[in-house]
C-alpha cells in the first residue's frame, strides 16, 4: 500500500511538471523578454539618457565651489599684515567661495536640455520597439510550431484511419472479399502514413527548438506550447490602409522612436550653430584668511582676522570666438548634413510603415477568404471520402482510389490549418499597428 502511494505521488509530480512546462503565447512572449540581454541593454541606455537630462537642466543653475588652503613659509616671504619682506617663518590660512554662471551662449544649453529630453523619450520607444520586436518575433515561431503541432495531430488521425483500414481489409482479404494487391496497396499507404507522421514530428521538433532560442530557454528543459482558441472570428477588415497608417502615426513605437530621432538631430545641429555666438559669463565670490608669525610675536586673533581680511569680488566675462581653425564652422556643416540623412531616413521609415500596413490589411482580406473556401473545401473532401471508403468497401473503387482520397483530405486539413493560424498571425500584427496590442508582457 505504501508503495502505491509513492508511486501514485510520484506520478502527480511528473504531472505537474509536465503541465507547467506548457507555455502560451503570451508566456512565451513575457519570459522571451524578460531573458533577453538586449533589455538590459536598452534599460541601461535609458538610465544614461535621464541623468543626461539632469545633467542639461543643471546647466542652468550657477556653479558653486568652496575652496581653502593652507602655507607654511620658510625665511622670506611677504608680512601679510604690512605687506613687506620680512625673513621669518610665517603660517596662512585661506578661505574661499566662488560661483559662475553662463548667461548667454546663443542658447546653446537650451537645445541640449530639449534634445536631452528627446533622447529620453527617444529611448522608451526604442525600448517598447525592442520588446514590441522580441514578441514579433517569438509569436511567428510560435505559430509555426502551433501549424506543425496541428500537422501531427492529423497526420496521427490519418494513420490511425489507415491501421484500422488495414485490420479491417486484412479480414476482408482472409474472407476472400479482397484481393492480395489491394490489401498490398493499403499496407502501403499506412506506411506512407507512417513516415509522414515522424517527418511531421521532426518538423515540429525543429520549430520547439527555434523557439527555444528565440525565448532564451534553457536548452536541456523541455517546452510545450498550448493551443491558440480557434474561436477568432474570421472576416475581411473594413479599415482603410491609410487610415490605420495615419493611427500608426501616433501610437507605433518604430514611428515614434524615428521622429524623436529627427528632432535629436535638428537639436544637434542649433548646438553645433550656437557656438558660433559668442558667450557672456558672470562670476561672484568671496574670500577671507588667516596668517601668523612662527617667531611668537603676537597676532590678530583667527576670528578677528577672518572679519577683517573678507573680500568680495563680481565679474562679467564675454568670450567672442574669432577663429579655432574651421572647428566651429566644419561642425556646423556636419550637423548640417547629418540632419538631412536623418530627414531621408524618417521618411524611408515611414514609406515602410505603410508599405506594412498595407501588406497587413491586404493579408487579412486574402487570408479570410482562403480561409473560408479551405473549410468548404475540407467538409466537401471529408464527405467525398467517406464515400469512397464505402465504395471501396463494396468493391465498386481500387485501393489506389481511396488512397489518393485519404491523401486529398489530409492535404486539405493541413491548408485549412494553416490559412487559419497564418489569419491568427496577420490579423495579430494589423491590431498592432492600430494601436491595439495583442500580446502581454511587462
Amino acid at each position: 500500500m505504501k508503495r502505491n502511494l509513492i508511486l501514485w505521488v510520484l506520478f502527480l509530480s511528473q504531472m505537474v511538471v509536465a503541465q507547467e512546462k506548457i507555455r502560451t503565447l503570451d508566456e512565451c512572449i513575457q519570459y522571451a523578454i524578460q531573458h533577453n540581454p538586449m533589455r538590459n541593454k536598452q534599460e541601461a541606455q535609458n538610465a544614461i539618457y535621464k541623468l543626461d537630462q539632469l545633467e542639461a537642466v543643471g546647466g542652468f543653475l550657477p556653479s558653486l565651489n568652496a575652496g581653502t588652503s593652507i602655507y607654511l613659509n620658510f625665511g622670506r616671504g611677504v608680512d601679510p599684515e604690512t605687506n613687506t619682506y620680512i625673513s621669518s617663518n610665517t603660517f596662512s590660512n585661506a578661505y574661499e567661495i566662488s560661483s559662475s554662471m553662463t548667461l548667454f551662449d546663443g542658447f546653446s544649453q537650451v537645445y541640449r536640455a530639449k534634445m536631452a529630453k528627446i533622447n529620453r523619450l527617444k529611448g522608451k520607444e526604442d525600448l517598447q520597439e525592442m520588446k514590441d520586436k522580441i514578441a514579433f518575433e517569438v509569436m511567428e515561431v510560435f505559430f509555426n510550431a502551433l501549424y506543425y503541432k496541428g500537422t501531427v495531430e492529423l497526420a496521427e488521425q490519418q494513420l490511425e484511419e489507415s491501421v484500422n483500414n488495414l485490420k479491417k481489409f486484412q479480414r476482408m482479404e482472409e474472407l476472400g472479399l479482397k484481393s492480395i494487391p489491394d490489401l498490398t496497396e493499403i499496407q502501403a499507404k499506412e506506411a506512407e502514413d507512417r513516415f509522414v507522421l515522424t517527418k511531421q514530428m521532426n518538423l515540429y521538433n525543429l520549430e520547439i527548438i527555434k523557439l527555444k532560442g528565440k525565448m532564451n530557454w534553457p536548452i536541456e528543459e523541455d517546452l510545450q506550447v498550448a493551443d491558440q482558441d480557434k474561436a477568432l472570428l474570421i472576416s475581411k477588415e473594413s479599415e482603410n490602409a491609410f487610415d490605420v497608417y495615419r493611427q500608426a502615426l501616433t501610437t507605433l513605437p518604430k514611428v515614434l522612436s524615428s521622429d524623436k530621432l529627427l528632432s535629436a538631430t535638428e537639436m544637434q545641429y542649433k548646438i553645433a550653430r550656437s557656438r558660433l555666438f559668442p558667450t557672456l559669463s558672470m562670476g561672484a565670490g568671496f574670500s577671507t584668511g588667516f596668517s601668523r608669525m612662527m617667531d611668537g610675536s603676537v597676532y590678530m586673533s583667527f576670528s578677528e582676522q577672518l572679519k577683517n581680511r573678507q573680500g568680495k569680488y563680481l565679474g562679467f566675462s564675454l568670450s567672442i570666438p574669432i577663429f579655432d581653425g574651421f572647428s566651429r564652422p566644419a561642425e556646423m556643416k556636419r550637423s548640417k548634413q547629418r540632419l538631412v540623412i536623418a530627414r531621408s531616413e524618417h521618411e524611408e521609415t515611414i514609406r515602410q510603415v505603410y508599405s506594412e500596413i498595407e501588406q497587413a490589411v491586404a493579408d487579412v482580406n486574402g487570408l479570410s477568404d482562403e480561409y473560408l473556401h479551405a473549410q468548404k473545401r475540407s467538409e466537401a473532401m471529408l464527405s467525398a471520402h467517406q464515400t469512397n471508403l464505402r465504395k471501396y468497401e463494396e468493391g465498386l473503387i481500387d485501393a489506389i482510389v481511396l488512397s489518393t482520397s485519404s491523401n486529398r483530405l489530409l492535404n486539405s486539413r493541413v491548408e485549412e490549418l494553416y490559412t487559419n493560424l497564418k489569419y491568427q498571425l496577420k490579423y495579430k500584427l494589423l491590431q498592432y499597428y492600430k494601436g491595439v496590442t495583442p500580446w502581454t508582457y511587462n
